[in-house]
This record gives C-alpha cells, structure tokens and sequence, in this order.
C-alpha cells in the first residue's frame, strides 16, 4: 500500500459516523440502492441497512461506484427486526412519511445517534414502520409533485445531518472500532491478497501503523508467496 493510499483510507476512516444510519425498508431498484450506498460514503456512514422479506438484491462495485466496498450493508428479514436492532443501538427512529405529526426534517438534531426509515418506491414507508418510529418527518415540497425519488431523499436528509454534525464537530476524532478499521484497511489497501484470503479461506492479517502487511511465515506460505516478492505486487494494485 501507498502511502498516499494509507493517508486516504486512514482520512475516511477518521471521519465515519458509527452513530447515524439509513435503513431501507424494501427499495428494490438496483439504480436507488448504489445511489444511497454512495451518498453513505460520502457523508461518512460505516454502516446502512436494509429489509428484504426473501432474497436480496445485489449492488454491484461498478453499480454504486465502489462504495459497497467502504459502506457495509446490513439486511434484517422483517421491519420490526431491523427497528430492534437500530433502537438496540440507542438511535432515535425517524420516518420519512407526510402527516399530521410530521415535522421539517431540518428540525431535528441530527447530531443523536439517528436512523432514517426510507420506504420503497412503490408503496412509501410501511404502516408497522410507522407505528414503530419515534418521529415522523417530511421534505417541504412547493410543486404538484409531493415526493421524491428516495436516493434522492435519502441525500437531502444525510447532508442536513452531516451539516449539523461537522458544526457539532462529530467528524473531528475517530470513533470506528479497531477491527473494522483492520478490515477496510486490509481490503482497500492490499485488494490482491483479501480476494485470495477470502478464496483461500485465510484470516486477514494485521495492518501496520505503515500500511504494511504483519503476518506468519505460515499465512505467508499458505499465501504460496514470499514476503519478500509481495511489495511490487501489492503497491500496483493500490493505484
């Protein structure tokens, strides 16, 4: 790994936002997924999740522009599941959804641990969504039109949160645990040897504080390379 390429990793991971989150409940259109996975990235989530019932859908590198490499994806089965797990967590549970409780999603302080339910295309947020949400909240529409594409949506809302965060300057000291630090940088850094840890069914080693791979002669063997052949190797493919 480069060092330019490890200042850039160690860059984002600085400013990941462990505490705030979008959950998708049944948007299924690959284009609305990559899109949200990329507006995750840009504005620092670690994490997003989603809910599908059966079979999930799968978001491609190219689709989502390699973001689905820096952003994991989690999936719950069921709504009530997924809602569980985010208030586990200790986030406040907000619903994009247009009623009389609804308030500006400007209003709300951002800067709590936050999750953003996002409805599907077709049919909105869901009514067991709703019941389970703590606020409502809407995006001021001045047209006929009275809604949004939802990556669209989901990137209005996760820039006013990033706004009111890097005020707050929540994006100012790491937060991100050590493991996943060691796992982005593992895979963003040396991309040749995870795709063969993950084919090969080897653990992935340490990261050093110099980007450098630290393992055992053993790893290195089963690797069938030497740690001396690796560094041309591995330094071309961080470009």
């Amino acid at each position: 790994m480069t060092p330019e390429r490890l200042a850039r990793i160690n860059s984002m991971l600085d400013k990941r936002q462990i505490d705030l989150t979008v959950c998708m409940e049944m948007v299924h259109k690959s284009n609305n997924l990559a899109a949200v996975l990329r507006t995750a990235d840009a504005v620092g989530l670690s994490q997003i999740h989603a809910v599908w019932p059966e079979q999930g859908y799968y978001v491609s590198r190219n689709t989502s522009g390699g973001s689905s490499m820096w952003v994991d994806l989690k999936t719950h089965t069921t709504t009530t599941s997924a809602i569980e797990n985010l208030r586990g967590q200790g986030m406040q549970i907000l619903a994009t959804n247009l009623s009389d409780s609804a308030v500006d999603f400007r209003e709300i302080d951002y800067t709590k641990p936050t999750a953003i339910l996002m409805g599907n295309e077709k049919d909105g947020i869901s009514d067991e969504a709703l019941a389970l949400a703590d606020q409502d909240i809407i995006i001021p529409m001045e047209g006929m039109v009275q809604s949004l594409n939802v990556s669209v949506a989901t990137a209005l809302i996760l820039y006013e949160a990033q706004l009111q965060r890097k005020k707050a300057g929540l994006y100012e000291q790491r937060t991100i645990d050590q493991d996943t630090c060691q796992r982005l940088l593992f895979e963003g850094g040396h991309p040749i040897f995870a795709k063969a840890c993950r084919r090969k069914g080897l653990p992935y080693p340490k990261v050093d504080e110099n980007g450098q791979i630290v393992a055992s002669e053993d790893w290195w063997q089963k690797m069938q390379m030497s740690q001396d052949s690796w560094q041309h190797l591995d330094d071309d493919s961080s470009d």
